[in-house]
C-alpha cells in the first residue's frame, strides 16, 4: 500500500548551465509541492501505513527549512554564494544544481535517512519510501526513486555537504535536527502531536 502527504514551499534559486536563458542567468522563484510518497506491506496498530501526524515532524521540518529561502550550489560561482548570504537569513548550500529533479533527489535522501533513524512505536513495519515528486509549476514535477537518489551519474549527495544558515537551524524544533542525521542518532517521534 502506498500514502502520500503533500508539503509546499516558496524557495528562491539560479538553475545554472540549464538550457532555459532566463532560468540559467536570473534569481526567481517557485511556489513548490512535494509529495512524499510511503510503502508498507503492513498496517500499524492504528490500521494505517504511517500516521501522518508522524510525517508533521522529522519531515515536515525538513521541507519546511526550504520555505523563503534561497537554495544555492556549492559549485556556482563563489562570489554568487557569498553574497547571497550576505544579504539572505534562510539559505541552503547543496552539492548539487537546485533543480527540480535535484531537489527530488536531496529529499528522497534525507527523508530516507530520517524514516531508518526514527524508531517505530505503534507497530509500524517496513515502512519505506517509495518515490518524491517535487513539482515545480502547476504542470511540471520531478519524481525521484531509490535508485536515482543514490545514482553519482546524476551528482553525488553527500547528507553532510548540504548546509543550512544559522536562521534556519534555529527555526527547528531540534536545532540539532540535521547533526543528528548526519551522525545516524536515532530519533523517537512524539506520541501526540
Amino acid at each position: 500500500m502506498i500514502i502520500r502527504k503533500m508539503f509546499k514551499f516558496e524557495n528562491a534559486h539560479i538553475v545554472r548551465n540549464c538550457t532555459t536563458r532566463r532560468c540559467r542567468e536570473n534569481l526567481h522563484g517557485h511556489s513548490y509541492r512535494v509529495e512524499v510518497l510511503l510503502e508498507s506491506d503492513y498496517l500499524d496498530h492504528g490500521q494505517m501505513v504511517y500516521d501522518f501526524g508522524l510525517m508533521k515532524q522529522t519531515i515536515r521540518e525538513t521541507i519546511d527549512s526550504f520555505d523563503h529561502a534561497i537554495t544555492l550550489w556549492s559549485g556556482d560561482d563563489p562570489a554568487y554564494v557569498r553574497t547571497m548570504q550576505a544579504h539572505s537569513q534562510r539559505w541552503i548550500v547543496l552539492p548539487v544544481n537546485p533543480s527540480a529533479e535535484q531537489f527530488s533527489r536531496v529529499f528522497f535522501r534525507a527523508i530516507e535517512r530520517l524514516l531508518s533513524l526514527t524508531r517505530m512505536q505503534n507497530g509500524e513495519r517496513n515502512v519505506q519510501l517509495h518515490s518524491i515528486i517535487v513539482h515545480e509549476t502547476d504542470t511540471g514535477y520531478a519524481q525521484c526513486f531509490a535508485d536515482d537518489a543514490h545514482n553519482e551519474q546524476m551528482g553525488i549527495i553527500a547528507l553532510e555537504a548540504i548546509e543550512f544558515s544559522d536562521a534556519i537551524r534555529d527555526e527547528w524544533s531540534d536545532p540539532q535536527l540535521w547533526d543528528k542525521l548526519i551522525a545516524r542518532t536515532p530519533i523517537v517521534p512524539a506520541t501526540s502531536v
